[in-house]
């Protein structure tokens, strides 16, 4: 996997751009109904024909930057390493190794080294936050019964 080590916030500049280019795009994307819209380079004039998920995506990248946020792309096949995968899910490669040893999270070995699909991590993260939310709600409700919150 490729990967940027000086990805940066983006500067105040980038970000108005960034919302003035979003509102323009998104706006269009509305009216669209063709698969391969064709852009233009203003400044050379070239036509290029654009998947309409590529605008898409590029639309949110827009969204994102304008907010200041960095930007992450990261193909949905890619194996991550699990020092990789386990700082995506903010814990230590020890247990990440005993979460796919046990099954949690599927793997597949490269000699010795494991690799963990981006998707699986992905999925696995998702899966934990669902069970988190449950838990609250759970216990939100349970306070509700005890009469610890006032109405």
């Amino acid at each position: 996997m490729k990967t940027f080590e000086n990805i940066e916030r983006p500067t105040k500049q980038e970000q108005e751009t960034a919302l003035a280019s979003y509102d323009a795009l998104n706006a269009m994307l509305n009216e669209l109904d063709i698969d391969a819209p064709e852009i233009e380079i203003e400044e050379t004039g070239q036509k290029i024909k654009i998947p309409l998920r590529a605008l898409k995506l590029l639309a949110k990248i827009l969204e994102a930057t304008s907010k200041g946020q960095p930007i992450s792309i990261v193909p949905i096949a890619t194996e991550l390493t699990t020092q990789a995968a386990a700082e995506m899910l903010g814990c230590s490669r020890p247990h990440l190794v005993a979460l796919l040893e046990s099954g949690e999270i599927p793997f597949t070995k490269v000699g010795k080294h494991r690799r963990v699909r981006f998707e699986d991590v992905k999925n696995y993260k998702a899966k934990l936050r669902q069970n988190r939310k449950a838990i609250l709600v759970e216990m939100m409700q349970g306070d509700e019964e005890y009469g610890l919150y006032d109405s």
